[in-house]
């Protein structure tokens, strides 16, 4: 499995494990964990909002036997309050809410430090000094290792490029949603890495995409309509044999790439995605390909 660096020295796998949609069933989460690590990926992404809690402790618990694999990374997020009981939260990324919150972050993954700790979203009108602050201060305290930002949001995202010493930035990135393109060239310049979610678009960039776009996308994709996207998506398919393979190579081509993040809900689904991530394309199937799709750009956050 290819490894990328972090600026502080951190080497995350290639593909990580997304770990929302490990569910609750601690036996069957097991066999998804076990598998991950069978497959190489050494990178688990959670959040303390997944499950309310419930993710992180699970996450923590089932990779404790392999505390002694130095090359395991857990990631994990914060700013939001949450009550487990009422299924309520809001958001907050003020520094008290942050200097709080791993605490319990690490008390649930049963660790004493953090490798990657990121801001769960953000707005521009956040007070986004304090929340630089807090982690800054974290770092400082030992209890993170490395920091980063969950965004879609340009203004947001261009705030913490010039004035944080973020190393990672999460964001929805696949061949069909290319928005971030325009970004990736600030991001490497700065020597940051993406975490790269959603890679197959719901399930649009699999071979289940005829029942994926008659379920899920009758309304269209960003600025795709129905038609055009099922026009797309069926061209593609017809130009190639594997979609996520596409997919997969297309965000592997760039050079700002850490990790793609890719959630399983089996054992099975996570065998045959790293078969799909394994398949290499040239750089001439990877242009042909995303020139069947439309070039996307952000449109909303932009000041």
């Amino acid at each position: 499995m290819q490894k990328n660096t972090l600026k502080s020295g951190i080497e995350i796998s290639e593909v990580g494990l997304g770990c929302m949609s490990l569910g609750t069933d601690v036996e069957h989460a097991e066999t998804i964990i076990d598998e991950a690590i069978n497959q190489g990926i050494t990178y688990f992404d959670t959040a303390d909002l997944y499950d309310y809690g419930e993710n992180e402790k699970i996450v923590g618990s089932l990779l404790k036997k392999y505390q002694n694999n130095s090359d395991i990374v857990i990631g994990s997020k914060v700013g939001n309050h949450f009550d487990k009981e009422t299924k309520e939260h809001h958001w907050d990324p003020s520094k008290e809410h942050i200097m709080n919150g791993i605490k319990d972050t690490l008390q649930r993954l049963d660790v004493e430090q953090l490798d990657l700790y990121m801001l769960h979203g953000g707005t521009i009108e956040d007070n986004k000094d304090e929340t630089i602050e807090a982690f800054e201060r974290l770092k400082e305290q030992g209890l993170i290792k490395a920091y980063g930002i969950s965004s879609i949001r340009p203004n947001v995202i261009d705030y913490y490029l010039e004035n944080s010493n973020i190393e990672t930035i999460m964001m929805q990135f696949s061949l069909l949603d290319n928005r971030p393109e325009a970004l990736t060239e600030r991001i490497n310049d700065k020597d940051i890495k993406i975490l790269a979610r959603g890679p197959v678009s719901k399930g649009l960039l699999t071979d289940k995409y005829n029942k994926v776009l008659e379920n899920k996308f009758k309304d269209g994709l960003l600025e795709y309509n129905a038609d055009d996207l099922t026009e797309t998506v069926t061209k593609l398919a017809e130009e190639f044999d594997n979609l996520s393979a596409v997919t997969f190579n297309y965000l592997k081509s760039f050079e700002a790439l850490g990790s793609i993040i890719t959630g399983a809900s089996s054992k099975e689904q996570l065998i045959t995605n790293m078969q799909h991530y394994n398949e290499s394309l040239s750089e001439d199937q990877i242009n042909h390909a995303r020139s069947i799709v439309k070039n996307l750009e952000y449109t909303n956050h932009l000041n």
